[in-house]
């Protein structure tokens, strides 16, 4: 069996997550567009950047959806890159599989990281058709606002052959 990488490719590009708002519920934050599957799994992986300015200590995390069915989306999420407002903690627990927690603490323009995570073993060992991802955090900040800094998340596509 072979493996072949093929390259990163952004869910989140590097102005997307910049300055995006806390969420002391965790559930709100910024859907990605919905990804087409035409692999046998992905590594997802990301990086974030604490506000410049006394950011409070929480949690950044980091879920991976992906449609009910052919064409219907879960709770108000719709496949476009845009923030959204999960209806409960409840809800995006029973419709969404964390993918990466991620403690953070007080330090200004701290980066935080998290490992490539393989897509298909987080729906068990299946690739969905379609996935999305959802960002959200709770450090009462915003995450950093300089350009290009806020975050980014990616995944490097794996065929087995």
């Amino acid at each position: 069996m072979t493996t072949a990488y093929t390259g990163a490719i952004t869910v989140f590009g590097a102005n997307d997550l910049d300055s995006l708002a806390a969420s002391s519920s965790l559930v709100a934050g910024l859907e990605s567009n919905v990804i087409t599957n035409t692999y046998d799994d992905v590594l997802l992986s990301g990086r974030f950047k604490a506000n410049n300015t006394s950011p409070t200590a929480g949690l950044i995390q980091v879920y991976v959806g992906s449609l009910l069915n052919d064409t219907e989306y879960p709770d108000v999420f719709d496949g476009t890159m845009s923030a959204e407002t999960i209806t409960s903690v409840d809800i995006r627990n029973a419709i969404l599989v964390m993918a990466a927690g991620i403690v953070t603490d007080t330090t200004s323009n701290r980066i935080y990281e998290f490992r490539r995570r393989s897509v298909a073993a987080l729906f068990d060992g299946v690739m969905p058709p379609k996935w999305f991802v959802f960002v959200t955090h709770s450090m009462v900040q915003t995450l950093n606002a300089t350009t290009g800094a806020g975050g980014q998340v990616w995944y490097t596509p794996i065929s087995l052959s």
